[in-house]
């Protein structure tokens, strides 16, 4: 039987010389009670199909959201000046790692998955503090404010992989939202100038204590690209294709540089009942992507509207496919 860790990892490096696709998915949001009612736990569906990574979250927020969302229902503006007089939390306090711990002993210990953990990036976690309208119009209003804003950050999410890198994580899956469905939702030179930087400290650090470190960004990140390359991620996810992102353009330019994790896409295949085109789909992505750096999974989480039964279809499918 082959271990679950090693085969991620090898996926990753482009060094999987087994027969046998990666399989995961982000089912625990919405899916919890369908498949609670049939399995029993979302732990006991993750066993049956034998998934081979686990996406663990825990830790500390980087700052008091409460007050936040307090200061904003107030219709307080909060600038970037006014969020530098404000604290971030404590990134050095153990006792909000223990759900962290307690992941890594049944996935990691038990199962011996590939576990990696949801870390904020510099954009999105900001947006929960200015909102996304603001944020975009300070990268041009407040340049100079922001990247101390982002300097204070990338500082606080280094400290967390640190953190975690010491708990046992195998990689840090820093989540930061560059895309809509069709483009960027800031032009690239703003992207190189302003949030490249503070997204290598975190990459950097990563790597050099020999942990991997990946990218989640919803959206048609095309023109992010080389720029992901040059930070050295091994991993995005999820390469969407419904926004634009053809997997031709991943094989020709850039499966030597980084892998992928997606493939079941909930914006088009999985959720809306047609059993003939989610086989179809699913037949069409293996066709493509196995034996390539892919690991298979859902673009994002599996909506509520999916039934417990294409669910099942899709993973007694995938594990097929995956060689298992």
């Amino acid at each position: 039987m082959l271990n679950a860790n090693k085969l991620v990892r090898d996926t990753i490096l482009g060094k999987n010389n087994s027969t046998v696709t990666p399989v995961y998915g982000w089912l625990f949001e919405n899916m919890r009670g369908k498949i609670q009612s049939e399995f029993g736990s979302v732990e006991n569906f993750e066993d049956k199909y034998n998934f081979d990574l686990a996406h663990i979250f825990g830790g500390p927020q980087f700052c008091d959201i409460e007050e936040i969302e307090r200061m904003r229902n107030r219709n307080i503006e909060i600038t970037p000046e006014m969020f530098l007089d404000m604290p971030l939390n404590d990134i050095d306090n153990a006792g909000d790692y223990d759900n962290v711990i307690k992941a890594l002993k049944h996935h990691k210990q038990e199962r011996g998955r590939f576990c990696y953990i949801q870390a904020n990036g510099i954009f999105e976690c900001l947006n929960n503090v200015f909102g996304i309208e603001n944020h975009l119009a300070y990268l041009l209003m407040y340049p100079d404010e922001l990247q101390l804003v982002y300097q204070r950050q990338a500082e606080w999410n280094r400290k967390f992989a640190e953190h975690a890198i010491e708990l046992g994580i195998d990689m840090v899956h820093i989540s930061d939202d560059w895309g809509s469905q069709n483009s960027l939702l800031f032009s690239p030179s703003l992207l190189r100038g302003m949030i490249m930087p503070y997204h290598k400290a975190t990459c950097d650090f990563v790597k050099s204590k020999g942990a991997f470190v990946s990218l989640h960004s919803d959206g048609n990140i095309t023109d992010a690209l080389p720029v992901i390359r040059e930070l050295g991620y091994h991993l995005i996810h999820p390469w969407q294709e419904s926004a634009g992102m053809s997997y031709d353009l991943y094989l020709r330019e850039y499966s030597g540089q980084f892998a992928i994790m997606g493939g079941m896409c909930i914006q088009t295949s999985l959720g809306f009942g047609n059993m003939e085109k989610l086989h179809d789909d699913i037949r069409r992505v293996f066709g493509l992507l196995k034996g390539k750096r892919w690991v298979c999974c859902t673009t994002h989480f599996v909506q509520e509207h999916c039934s417990l039964e294409e669910l099942v279809y899709a993973y007694d499918l995938i594990n097929k496919l995956s060689g298992k």
